[in-house]
């Protein structure tokens, strides 16, 4: 199994990205697909998650500005980042759930590279 992020870059505080993870190989379920993140310096943190259900939970620090979606067909979580801030710079890494490759194998968390968000003028 294999997460693949990209959408990432650079832009000025205000601004808005967006950035996409499809998890690819051989996946029988995902719980819940989501984003963290980590500054220099700082602990990874959550930003948003979303269940195969549709349930979100977003960080404090970016409720109102970020939209989670995801399209379990597709084993792909998206994330909408709106009125970006200069604190949102950090390393963006998707994360699936306990995913199962099998109905009756084990689950595992699986984590993709990170993608660079950068939010400066």
């Amino acid at each position: 199994v294999q997460l693949q992020a990209s959408g990432g870059g650079l832009v000025q505080p205000g601004g808005s990205l967006g950035l996409s993870c499809a998890a690819s190989g051989t996946i029988y379920s995902i719980n819940a697909m989501g984003w963290y993140r980590q500054a220099p310096g700082k602990q990874r943190e959550l930003v948003a998650t979303i269940t195969s259900g549709g349930i979100a939970n977003y960080a404090d620090s970016v409720k109102g500005r970020f939209a989670i979606s995801g399209d379990n067909a597709k084993n792909t979580v998206y994330l909408q980042m709106n009125s970006l801030r200069p604190e949102d710079t950090a390393v963006y890494y998707c994360n699936a759930d306990q995913l199962k490759q099998l109905p009756w194998g084990s689950i595992k968390d699986y984590w993709g590279k990170g993608t660079q968000v950068t939010v400066s003028s």
